[in-house]
């Protein structure tokens, strides 16, 4: 016998496999976002509010920024979505689905959602942020998704370490990557499948994770259910959606999105000179550490006197150690206090109260990392427009 918890779960998940038979975006209105050419369409998708538009097929939405301001997790129905290949699977039976583990392992396994979920769980806050977000700030501007601040988000994600199903499948002494390859496809046999890889010691790491809950809720389904690859730190080219095949092998992953796509340059800043080629690359990897100031827009009027700043910090996996924030537009700097601390992948909420003058401000933040790294006073440049966490600066104007 069922309860009425049990099959009310299993409803919501019958709901998600078969209620997308189109997927459509009901547009409501437009935002502008604050370069040039940022005009987009508010859009809403199946379990998501309106949301930031950049293209349809395959969806690619942002989160408007205030939300960053409502909590240090990011809401399920608020999360930014990013599909490289139009070919989503819009009839994914939960009961039917099964992940496969194969290649260099001494146990090929296929494991089902039901056996996943019996496994012992892990459960980790994460930021998940898209490799191109804050494109659209970048000058020279890039080719590419011009996205503002919004294409990221903090979740509780709960499912399975990696390592745990690695582990049951034996890896053998030869293997050097793992790939992951999900549900999602092409439309075009000449578009390449969306493979990524990591290194087997990153792979079996025990943080690497195959979730199949966000914020206590099953995955959404543009978020990738019902299974997705979380990889802590590291940018979200790497969280596969839709997750049904992983396969250990004895080489370097040479598919297109690790190979071509993706690629920073091999620089001590992983930055060129504005406008130039990278002579040499490497696959994009880890978060820079970042800081924002979410409770004052650009370009906003307020009272002069006492105010109070609030904002997010995050780096990729060593841990916020301070944020300062300075109301003269970089020559004085004054701690900010942290809030409570989720983990090291985390959002870091801060807070801080000023005193502000009557007239034009420029409010800056800046945050340091556990390691020691800070953000740059002025932008780095790479042709991918990848990496930006230059200071950011909201300018007001007090009366």
């Amino acid at each position: 016998m069922l309860d009425r918890r049990e099959l009310m779960k299993r409803a919501g998940l019958a709901a998600v496999a078969t209620g997308f038979g189109s997927l459509s975006a009901l547009a409501q209105d437009t935002v502008t976002l604050p370069f040039d050419n940022g005009e987009r369409p508010l859009v809403k998708y199946p379990q998501k509010r309106a949301m930031i538009g950049l293209t349809s097929r395959p969806p690619q939405i942002e989160t408007p920024f205030h939300i960053f301001d409502d909590g240090p997790i990011t809401p399920n129905n608020a999360f930014f979505v990013r599909y490289h290949l139009a070919g989503i699977p819009l009839d994914i039976d939960p009961d039917k689905f099964t992940v496969e583990v194969k290649g260099k392992v001494d146990r090929p396994l296929k494991l089902s959602l039901k056996e996943i979920r019996k496994l012992k769980p892990l459960e980790l806050v994460a930021v998940n942020q898209c490799s191109g977000n804050s494109r659209g700030f970048f000058s020279p501007r890039v080719a590419g998704g011009q996205l503002g601040n919004g294409a990221m988000g903090n979740a509780r994600w709960r499912g399975v370490p990696l390592k745990t199903v690695l582990d049951m499948a034996g890896i053998q002494q030869a293997a050097r990557q793992v790939t992951f390859n999900g549900m999602d496809g092409p439309v075009m046999d000449t578009t390449p499948d969306f493979v990524k890889a990591l290194d087997i010691d990153h792979a079996s790491d025990g943080e690497v994770m195959l979730a199949y809950g966000m914020n206590g809720e099953d995955l959404p389904l543009l978020n990738g259910f019902p299974l997705r690859l979380v990889v802590p730190g590291y940018y979200g080219t790497y969280w596969v959606k839709h997750l049904n095949e992983i396969t250990v092998i004895d080489s370097v992953f040479d598919g297109f999105w690790m190979k071509t796509a993706y690629r920073i340059p091999d620089t001590p800043c992983n930055c060129v000179e504005p406008g130039t080629a990278p002579k040499a690359t490497i696959p994009i990897n880890r978060y820079t550490v970042r800081s924002f100031i979410t409770n004052v827009a650009d370009g906003a009027k307020l009272t002069a006197g006492s105010a109070t700043l609030k904002g997010i910090a995050f780096d990729g996996g060593k841990g916020i150690k301070e944020v300062a924030v300075s109301i003269d537009g970089g020559q004085n700097w004054t701690p900010a206090k942290l809030g409570k601390d989720l983990g090291k992948y985390s959002f870091r909420e801060w807070k801080l109260k000023v005193k502000l003058a009557a007239g034009p401000q420029q409010l800056k933040v800046r945050a340091t990392s556990n390691a020691g790294e800070t953000q740059p006073m002025e932008p780095k440049w790479n042709p991918a427009g990848y990496l930006r966490n230059v200071v950011e600066t909201v300018r007001v104007t007090a009366a």
